[in-house]
C-alpha cells in the first residue's frame, strides 16, 4: 500500500485539509499585515524625524541596518527568553526587518520632491504640516509604495520562519512537513507562500 510520503504531492490529503491550509494562509496574511502596518507607522515617524533634522539619518539608518542584518532565527532565539513563544516575539522580529527598507524609501521619496514645488508651497503660505500632507507625501507616494512592496514580499517570506516561535501561518505546515518527511505539506504551503508574494508584488 502506498504511503502519503511516497509521493511528492498527495492530492487526497490536500482535498481533505483545504480548511487547514486556508486557515494557515489567513494567519500568514494577518502576520504580514500586522508587521508591515506597524513597521510603516514606525518608519514614517523615523523618516519625518530625519526629514526635519538630517542628523538623525545616521543613527536611525545604522540601528535599523543592524536589525536587518541579524539572521532571523538568531533574532527569534534572542527574543524568546524575553517575550516567550508568542505572537509578540514573531511580530517584533518581522517588524524589525521592515524598518530599514521602509525608512529609506520614505526618506528617499520626501527627498525627491522637486525644490521648486516646495518653494511654491511655501510661497502660498502653507505651514510645514500642510505642505507635508498636501505636497510632500503625495509626491513621495511612488517611492513609498515601492518600499511597501519590497517590505511586504520580504515579510511574507520571513513569516514562514516565524513558525519556530509561533504555530501559525504557512510556516507551520512547512515545518511539520520537513519534520515528518511528508512532502505534500511543505510543497503546498511553500507554493502558497510564493503565490502570496507574487500576488502582492503584482498588486
Amino acid at each position: 500500500m502506498r504511503r502519503p510520503c511516497d509521493d511528492p504531492m498527495n492530492w487526497d490529503w490536500v482535498r481533505r485539509n483545504v480548511d487547514v491550509i486556508a486557515g494557515a494562509t489567513v494567519d500568514h496574511v494577518v502576520l504580514t499585515v500586522i508587521a508591515v502596518g506597524v513597521g510603516f507607522v514606525l518608519s514614517l515617524a523615523f523618516a519625518l524625524l530625519i526629514h526635519r533634522d538630517r542628523r538623525f539619518y545616521g543613527p536611525i539608518s545604522g540601528a535599523t541596518g543592524v536589525l536587518y542584518t541579524i539572521p532571523s532565527l538568531a533574532l527569534f532565539a534572542l527574543l524568546v527568553p524575553i517575550t516567550g513563544l508568542s505572537l509578540l516575539t514573531a511580530e517584533i522580529g518581522l517588524v524589525s526587518y521592515t524598518l530599514l527598507i521602509l525608512t529609506r524609501h520614505i526618506v528617499a521619496g520626501l527627498d525627491a520632491v522637486p525644490r521648486d514645488i516646495v518653494e511654491a508651497a511655501d510661497g502660498m503660505g502653507l505651514s510645514s504640516g500642510q505642505r507635508l500632507l498636501s505636497v510632500d507625501l503625495p509626491l513621495a507616494i511612488p517611492l513609498i509604495v515601492a518600499g511597501l512592496r519590497i517590505a511586504t514580499v520580504t515579510t511574507i517570506s520571513l513569516a514562514t520562519i516565524a513558525a519556530f516561535v509561533l504555530p501559525e501561518g504557512l510556516g507551520q505546515p512547512i515545518l511539520d512537513g520537513l519534520r515528518t518527511f511528508f512532502t505534500t505539506k511543505f510543497i503546498a504551503a511553500g507554493a502558497l507562500a510564493v503565490a502570496l508574494a507574487i500576488v502582492v508584488d503584482g498588486v
